[in-house]
């Protein structure tokens, strides 16, 4: 079972805690082991827990950690992903439930798996699905990240609501968003990125008692400053998790080189 190193650094911004590892393989170790800890704290309370996971390249190390947890029974788990592009079909590599399925959904026995539609022909009434079904599983754990823009799931900051009335909803995805898709090599070229997608809202993630948010690299290192030092606004959608008392922001040494030291 892997331990974490002593040389790691925590602190705390208001009600958010904060972790940086020195690598990404340590941070992802690490941040695994808490989620399947308090995995299996909750089936010791309850029959079946449900969680959301982000699909993006900054989760590998996470999530290829989580599945080697012999301890996970996840027979009893209920599985989300909390957005996708609107015109991708889910067997496009470019479809984040495509990756999730590859990473995670289709390499452990899950109770069941629930994804998002992005081909949907009616996007109203896929919203209003995917938002019926996590009111019928109310949501235990979120694994998440933060974009290069501050944005939860595609809650980018033209977008992000704090006081959002919907579970899930339309979006239009900002330049700065979609250029990442490019950078992190999701896509070849801007044009060929999807303008809008389904995502869950910022109140339907902070619907989740327990959050775990995962952010390693450096070209992160400014949101990752924003979320920590900035004003707690969608200006900077991430900045909310700091009036999460059950939040801890996982980060390495490149994504927290922008941060003063504690």
């Amino acid at each position: 079972m892997f331990s974490i190193p002593n040389n790691f650094r925590t602190f705390s911004r208001e009600m958010l805690n904060v972790k940086v590892f020195s690598t990404t393989g340590e941070m992802g170790r690490a941040a695994a082991a808490e989620v399947a800890a308090k995995i299996v704290e909750l089936l010791g309370k309850k029959e079946e827990v449900n969680m959301i996971f982000a699909a993006a390249p900054s989760q590998e190390a996470f999530l290829n950690s989580l599945i080697a947890d012999s301890r996970i029974d996840w027979t009893r788990i209920n599985a989300f992903h909390m957005d996708e592009y609107i015109g991708v079909g889910p067997s496009a590599p470019q479809s984040f439930a495509h990756f999730l399925r590859e990473r995670i959904f289709d390499r452990v026995p899950f109770r069941s798996v629930y994804c998002l539609d992005g081909l949907a022909s009616d996007r109203d009434a896929e919203c209003a699905r995917y938002a019926g079904l996590l009111q019928r599983y109310p949501v235990d754990i979120v694994c998440m990240g933060i974009g290069e823009n501050g944005h939860i799931a595609f809650n980018d900051p033209d977008v992000a609501d704090f006081n959002d009335p919907k579970l899930v909803k339309v979006v239009a995805l900002d330049p700065v968003c979609r250029q990442q898709q490019v950078n992190e090599k999701c896509f070849e070229r801007l044009d060929l990125v999807p303008s809008e997608a389904l995502t869950l809202t910022v109140p339907a993630l902070l619907r989740g008692r327990w959050l775990f948010c995962i952010v390693p690299f450096a070209s992160k290192a400014e949101a990752v400053r924003c979320t920590l030092y900035g004003e707690i606004s969608e200006h900077c959608p991430a900045s909310v998790l700091r009036n999460e008392a059950d939040a801890c922001l996982y980060l390495t040494a490149e994504s927290a080189r922008l941060l003063p030291a504690e």
